[in-house]
């Protein structure tokens, strides 16, 4: 059995051009890319992926490796997987945004753990939002849809030097305001109430001088906002819904995949 050079070269790229766009996503993407999932499993969850899509597309281009034309391939690849990973990685930035705002307003800007999502030091309530927000993510199959857009994608966009343009990116680029506005919705709520709490604690102050406002205050404020996390749960998770689906919206658009 004897295999020209054609060959090899045409088995080669229809499977390293999946390959990249694939992993790609897989580093960008939250969950697939966190700390706490080894590196082994990534390659191999890859390695699937792309086995698995490879006989149902296109057969892709025939180019020199070391052409500039495989460089044009290959940037490309790397730009659809990672601006679907980094869609959804502003998604949940926008819930520990959040829970930033709520922690300082409650007092807790100080009590911070590791975020094994991205490795970084954020507060507890952050942390807290982030896990239920994992398991909400899991429920609704975002891993699943995520997985089914990129698979789309290849069909949008197929494997050429032709992708992403400019305005793809600015739309990314747009839509980062959606981090900041997002969050601070999720954490609008408790912050009005916690303000009322502190107008309140400021008038007593005034009222009775002699009261240590720090030694009830600081207890009380955290208290009380214990008790607003808990009871704005529901809406905090509804808003990382919507904006979630607003995620999912805009990488549909930049694919240009139909709902």
């Amino acid at each position: 059995m004897t295999f020209s050079e054609a060959q090899l070269n045409l088995w080669l790229s229809s499977f390293i051009w999946p390959f990249f766009r694939i992993a790609a996503m897989v580093t960008a993407a939250p969950i697939f890319s966190t700390r706490q999932v080894p590196v082994s499993f990534r390659v191999g969850l890859v390695l699937v992926l792309t086995w698995v899509t490879v006989p149902l597309l296109p057969a892709p281009p025939v180019v020199d490796a070391f052409s500039h034309d495989a460089l044009m391939l290959l940037l490309q690849q790397l730009a659809i997987g990672l601006s679907m990973g980094f869609v959804l990685q502003m998604v949940f930035g926008g819930l520990i945004f959040g829970g930033q705002a709520v922690a300082y307003s409650m007092g807790l800007g100080f009590a911070s753990m590791m975020d094994p999502q991205n490795g970084v030091q954020v507060p507890v309530v952050s942390q807290f939002y982030l896990i239920l927000a994992t398991l909400l993510f899991l429920v609704l199959n975002g891993h699943l849809i995520l997985i089914e857009l990129l698979y789309q994608s290849f069909f949008t966009f197929p494997i050429s030097t032709v992708g992403l343009g400019r305005s793809a990116f600015s739309d990314v680029i747009a839509w980062g305001s959606q981090l900041f506005s997002g969050g601070l919705l999720m954490a609008l709520p408790v912050m009005a109430a916690l303000l009322l709490v502190n107008l309140g604690m400021g008038i007593v102050t005034r009222a009775a001088p002699q009261l240590n406002i720090f030694a009830v205050g600081f207890p009380v404020t955290m208290l009380i906002g214990f008790v607003l996390i808990w009871g704005s749960l529901p809406d905090v998770m509804d808003n990382f819904r919507q904006l979630l689906e607003s995620g999912f919206a805009l990488i549909q658009a930049l694919l240009k995949i139909s709902g």
